[in-house]
């Protein structure tokens, strides 16, 4: 199969820097042009690049016909409309998460995706992450046996990232921003998830719960059955101590099953397994340090976002469908939707089908 170079242009300077350096380093993307309304971010992008072709009007990009795919890394609650225009320009997309900011607007999306011959992909980087992949690959060889459990968490002392002025404004989530990683993650290995139960708690610097007064929880522990009964628990701290990274990763996900058990985990380019014909194992990474992680330590992970372009390429030449594409994001954020119910409600049992049905999601 001839392996096709595509044309990029990308929207949003901030998250997008880091699919700006995947890009520029990847044999399947020329970048074409990139775009943010603020032009200092836009001049300080050209420097560290040595790349001028930005803009500051989105409909530069639009109206390109050089472009044929558009990456959006914009506020949450501006990517349906940049996604709708994109498509009706014709170009491919690829998205951040999450895909929307909630469930309004799904059935309109899903609604221009039919009427597109153009692909859409949502880019949840912690799938493309160098021990996640060895972690699937396992899994898909079947090296678990059959699938018991899923343990996923984000746990990280984020109290640093309040200090952004727009984090503070009424629509920032822990959830929607953070957590979401661990709940693709659960999606990815147990799709068919049709109940959760959990709870949400905020805490102050005194450790004083703050529930009311503060419209995110920081604190979160969700647990959710599938149609087999197959179990998934999901934890999520953001604003309390840690242990470190060396003793818990901000990011992992545990399989087990009646063969073996894995961990995957993130920052640390670290994987365990014990599987049935081998015992226990664990591998290392970190040759592949300075690829994954690229400015300021460990702030950005560009290699995952390199990683998931190139799968995006390829699924554009073989003609298959990324994954996960906007159906998948948007089950996605009806189990989000579940979970956010459950914790408002003190720990009620949610149904999915039931937030999918007031919603007309199929």
């Amino acid at each position: 199969m001839t392996k096709q170079r595509y044309r990029l242009g990308v929207i949003g300077l901030g998250e997008g820097r880091s699919i700006m350096s995947a890009a520029l380093a990847s044999e399947r993307y020329e970048l074409v042009a990139v775009c943010d309304l603020n032009m200092e971010l836009c001049q300080q992008r050209a420097k560290e690049f040595g790349f001028q072709g930005w803009t500051t009007k989105y409909s530069d990009l639009l109206e390109n016909p050089l472009i044929d795919v558009i990456a959006i890394y914009t506020p949450d609650q501006l990517h349906l409309t940049h996604i709708r225009q994109a498509l009706e320009a014709g170009k491919h997309v690829i998205c951040t998460k999450p895909l929307l900011p909630s469930l309004e607007g799904a059935q309109e999306l899903l609604a221009i995706m039919k009427g597109t011959n153009k692909r859409l992909f949502v880019g949840q980087s912690s799938r493309f992450f160098e021990p996640m992949l060895h972690q699937r690959s396992d899994f898909e060889q079947e090296r678990h046996g059959a699938l018991q459990m899923v343990e996923a968490q984000y746990i990280t002392d984020g109290r640093w990232f309040l200090e952004k002025d727009w984090s503070r404004q009424k629509g920032f989530s822990w959830m929607y921003g953070f957590m979401i990683h661990a709940v693709d993650l659960v999606r990815w290995y147990l799709p068919g998830v049709t109940e959760v139960v959990g709870f949400g708690r905020s805490i102050d610097a005194s450790g004083e719960s703050v529930n009311g007064t503060v419209d995110t929880w920081d604190s979160m522990r969700f647990l959710l059955r599938d149609g087999q009964g197959r179990m998934a628990q999901i934890s999520g701290n953001y604003t309390m101590p840690t242990l470190g990274q060396a003793v818990e990763p901000s990011i992992s996900c545990v399989l087990r099953g009646t063969n073996g058990i894995s961990r995957a985990e993130y920052p640390n380019l670290s994987y365990h397994t014990h599987f049935a014909e081998q015992g226990t194992a664990s591998y290392s990474f970190e040759d592949k340090h300075d690829y994954y992680f690229r400015f300021e330590g460990k702030s950005h992970h560009a290699g995952e976002y390199q990683n998931y372009i190139e799968y995006f390429a390829d699924s554009l030449d073989s003609g298959e469908l990324p994954l996960p594409d906007a159906s998948e994001a948007i089950h996605t954020l009806a189990l989000m939707a579940a979970m956010e119910r459950s914790a408002s409600g003190g720990g009620q049992l949610v149904r999915i089908q039931d937030i999918k049905d007031e919603y007309g999601i199929v």
